[in-house]
């Protein structure tokens, strides 16, 4: 009976080292051949670590939200047939940045027993606590999926394999469980819970980014309000006559429109500020990014060379970089390089926000809820249909005049959307 190493394998595209974000096994688990054992992630891409051979697993190379250099051991499984290894020498994980500061102990081997055990049986349970409080439920991302749909909270589900993970039968067996008889409330019991969560991953590097904007930003916002009705009823008339290769039209490759417009007048707001070397650098291309809501928190997929694209092709490209993005399958340079940022949250975009400049960009221009108000025109209230734009500007770089004269200028298009066409098609 002998021991396989597994190192942290070449994800590609240069990167040297990995976070571990999730483990499907512990010490002492039984796995097959082509098992996935662990996730990690690098730059904001999720990838599966299956083991090569089946075995007993004998040690973990470190805990989630440790950091691992490209070539170092992952796990340990032993198996028959393989000739025996040297003890796993200490190992002191790489921290992650939020983590610099804490002392991180090194994972410690685990006595492995003497031989595998045949693992019994295990029934699918759909009763008695799922888990230890703050313990995160492990299952694929396809059942993840499943349960968000379904409206299951994963963490009341028992898991019946390796490690308690959570399989479809076991998430099928919750969602057809009898529902549960109460009995009459004799007055509310104190809730004491208390769920611990730990940031790693995406969700952590969300956090130092925004941090760190927030830190280096001298941020200042601009809000006004836009009359939308005239591009509201060219949207409709253009989906009025949708097709394959004219797709429905939400509002915003309307505003990327503008946006490319409104930065050709004003290239100071198409740029990064490189703080580090003092430097400011315009862009005559317009790589617009897209803030995007995804199931592992915000990403900013990126719509390239925005410039030189007609409407159709910007609604085409948009829709094809936020889904990548949504299911975790984007490019590298489709996750990077914006040059200025488009956000909206739509039907709860509110009435004001501020958002957060997505550094080393100057300007970010957010995009509020659509209302309907009497307006007064023509000696008469007449509906018309507006929104606000809510923008961020970097002060360090931007003055406020050239802000305001910027979003001026988006609102004329907006408000004049034959504007947005002048000397262009809209094919």
């Amino acid at each position: 009976m002998g021991a396989r190493s597994i190192l942290m394998p070449d994800v590609g595209e240069g990167v040297a080292e990995a976070e571990i974000v999730e483990w499907t096994v512990k010490v002492g688990d039984l796995v097959k051949e082509d098992q996935v054992v662990a996730a990690v992630m690098t730059d904001k891409a999720n990838v599966e670590i299956p083991t090569p051979v089946g075995g007993t697993v004998l040690w973990l190379g470190g805990a989630v939200g440790d950091v691992l250099a490209v070539g170092s051991e992952l796990i340990r499984i032993e198996a028959p047939g393989l000739p025996d290894l040297p003890p796993p020498a200490p190992r002191k994980p790489k921290a992650a940045p939020a983590e610099a500061l804490k002392p991180a102990p090194a994972a410690e081997p685990e006595e492995a027993p003497l031989a595998p055990q045949p693992a019994a049986p295990r029934p699918v349970a759909t009763s008695g606590p799922p888990r230890a409080a703050g313990e995160k439920p492990l299952a694929s991302p396809a059942v993840r999926l499943r349960a968000r749909e379904a409206g299951a909270d994963l963490r009341q589900v028992r898991g019946s394999g390796p490690a308690g993970r959570i399989s479809h039968d076991d998430l099928t067996a919750f969602l057809e469980r009898p529902a549960a008889t109460s009995s009459p409330a004799q007055g509310r019991a104190p809730d004491t819970r208390v769920e611990t969560i730990k940031v790693v991953g995406l969700r952590r590097r969300i956090a130092e980014n925004m941090a760190e904007a927030t830190r280096r930003i001298a941020h200042f916002s601009y809000v006004e309000e836009v009359d939308v009705t005239a591009l509201e009823e060219l949207r409709a008339s253009l989906n009025a006559t949708a097709s394959e290769s004219r797709p429905k039209l939400t509002l915003l490759p309307f505003l990327i429109l503008g946006i490319v417009k409104a930065v050709a007048d004003f290239p100071q707001i198409n740029a990064h500020y490189d703080d580090d070397e003092d430097v400011i650098r315009r862009f005559g291309a317009v790589h617009l990014g897209v803030a995007t809501q995804t199931p592992a928190g915000l990403t900013v997929p990126v719509v390239r060379h925005a410039e030189t694209l007609s409407l159709y092709d910007v609604a085409r490209e948009m829709k094809r970089v936020t889904e990548a993005a949504r299911a975790g399958i984007g490019a590298r340079d489709e996750m990077s390089g914006s040059t200025i940022t488009l956000t909206s949250l739509g039907a709860l975009g509110g009435i004001v926000s501020t958002p957060v400049i997505n550094r080393p960009e100057v300007a970010i221009v957010g995009v509020n809820k659509m209302v309907i108000k009497p307006v007064w025109r023509d000696n008469a209230f007449v509906p018309r249909k507006s929104m606000n734009l809510s923008s961020s500007f970097d002060h360090r770089v931007v003055d406020g005049f050239d802000a305001a004269s910027f979003i001026q200028r988006l609102r004329a298009l907006i408000e004049q959307p034959a504007l947005l066409f002048v000397g262009e098609g809209a094919k």
